[in-house]
């Protein structure tokens, strides 16, 4: 039997948490053990456990409560509570996912006390190291010893890198073992998909018509805390709103909602207030969110794991950020880069609206990756 310490802090973790943690109750409880970590990072009730609870996902065996704080006393903090559990569980690895604080503290304490890492949603680059996350992914990987990518790309990077395709086992920090093999987000939507639709009733609550109305979420806080980005994000939404006379439906978090009024411009906020084309709501849960891609006509957003649902979905997307990890939305015409630039983010509506035919090539896996890597850890571990 492995014993695996699966590390969550933020909400996108906990969702790819499910479809391990549905894997290993489904296939492979025998030869599987996992004790399930939410370090607090990103924790409330309402945010967080309605996903615990809606996913089916196992109560956190530990919550370490940490927190919000700043970048160093957060990941310090995570690092001491991660290392004392790390230390009592002696598990034969411990699980990390993408790119948060608490994915470095989690690889910072295991690689510390020689415990395996395995981190899932390796490889994937910004190039664009002002990114906090960029920072986290890149140390996790280098004191990985198995690498699941989910995209070509990212497996690709990780060679770039200088980790070695030909590595044979026993495999270890210094003799790592690279993989392309799907996304466990795409496990998950394809799994959630249904499920969405008999579960939820947003649609209905909101009365959206499918494909008349514009999904955007906004919450990276370069685009949130700088007036600049904000207003030109928002007067291109209103514009657009105003032009195609479609809906925009806006989940925001309360921070974000916040920060509406005292970062966009009076006159602005005014019009988007006294319109009737906006939605602006309190966060979805995933299932809604699943139900609101599904339904949409397309996406705006600055989440990444947002421009991947899209693409399951089939739905163009216009990204509000300067780069992206995932450069194959943007290369196979699914997505345009906008950042927060109005008339960029306008003309990439406009481009998309007018595109008549889109490919949407299998490039997420065949839906079973968390099974693919369960085996492999039973193997390697």
């Amino acid at each position: 039997m492995k014993k695996i310490v699966t590390i969550i802090g933020a909400r996108p973790q906990i969702i790819k948490a499910a479809a391990l943690s549905r894997a290993i109750s489904t296939h492979f409880k025998q030869q599987i053990t996992e004790v399930i970590m939410h370090t607090g990072q990103h924790y409330d009730e309402n945010m967080s456990q309605v996903f615990f609870d809606e996913l089916g996902i196992p109560a956190p065996n530990y919550n370490l409560q940490v927190g919000s704080g700043s970048h160093g006393k957060q990941t310090a903090t995570m690092i001491s509570g991660i290392e004392e559990i790390l230390i009592k569980e002696k598990p034969n690895a411990i699980v990390l996912y993408g790119d948060t604080n608490s994915t470095l503290a989690g690889a910072i304490a295991a690689s510390k006390i020689h415990i395996p890492v395995v981190h899932i949603e390796a490889g994937l680059r910004s190039f664009n190291k002002a990114m906090p996350e960029e920072i986290n992914r890149i140390m996790c990987d280098h004191v990985s010893t198995l690498l699941f990518s989910p995209t070509k790309t990212g497996y690709q990077n990780l060679q770039k890198e200088g980790f070695k395709t030909e590595n044979k086992a026993p495999y270890h920090a210094d003799n790592p073992k690279i993989y392309h093999c799907g996304d466990v987000m795409y496990d998950n939507s394809l799994h959630f998909s249904t499920v969405a639709e008999e579960k939820t009733s947003i649609i209905k609550e909101l009365h959206l018509q499918k494909n008349e109305f514009i999904l955007t979420t906004i919450h990276r806080n370069n685009n949130t805390d700088e007036p600049s980005r904000l207003n030109a994000i928002f007067d291109a939404l209103f514009q657009i709103s105003e032009k195609s006379k479609q809906t925009i439906v806006l989940p925001l978090h309360p921070r974000t909602a916040k920060l509406l009024e005292t970062n966009i411009d009076g006159a602005l906020l005014d019009k988007i207030k006294n319109s009737n084309r906006f939605k602006i709501i309190k966060p979805a849960s995933f299932l809604e969110m699943i139900a609101l891609e599904k339904n949409c006509s397309l996406v705006m957003t600055d989440s990444g794991g947002v421009q991947k649902e899209a693409f399951y979905f089939e739905k163009a997307c216009v990204i509000f950020r300067s780069e992206t990890e995932w450069v194959e939305l943007v290369e196979c015409g699914a997505a345009i880069i906008a950042d927060a630039n109005t008339q960029q983010i306008i003309h990439a509506y406009e481009k998309l609206s007018a595109k008549q035919q889109f490919e949407f090539p299998k490039l997420y896996g065949d839906g079973h990756a968390a099974e693919f890597m369960c085996r492999e850890m039973i193997q390697h571990l």
